[in-house]
């Protein structure tokens, strides 16, 4: 699944150049992330880079996005022009 950046944020902006899919962008009043690019840094790196620079923990999975791994993986292909 995605990830999504909760009303927690206070727009420290440490998140949006470590996404390697340019999926976080500024949105109207906190940064947003666009669920069509989001792979959780499947295919980049092991863990979501942006979880790990957070200094607040308001980047959570999001439900309303499920998605397997193998979902993840075939988005990132996509992305990068793998696949």
């Amino acid at each position: 699944m995605a990830l999504k950046i909760t009303d927690e944020c206070i727009n420290c902006d440490v998140c949006e150049p470590e996404c390697p899919n340019e999926a976080i962008y500024q949105g109207e009043d906190i940064y947003v992330i666009d669920p069509q690019k989001c792979t959780e840094c499947v295919g980049h790196y092991e863990e979501p880079q942006c979880q790990q620079v957070c200094p607040v923990d308001c980047i959570p999975l999001d439900p309303e996005h499920m998605e397997t791994e193998e979902e993840l993986e075939k988005k990132y292909l996509r992305l990068t022009g793998g696949g």
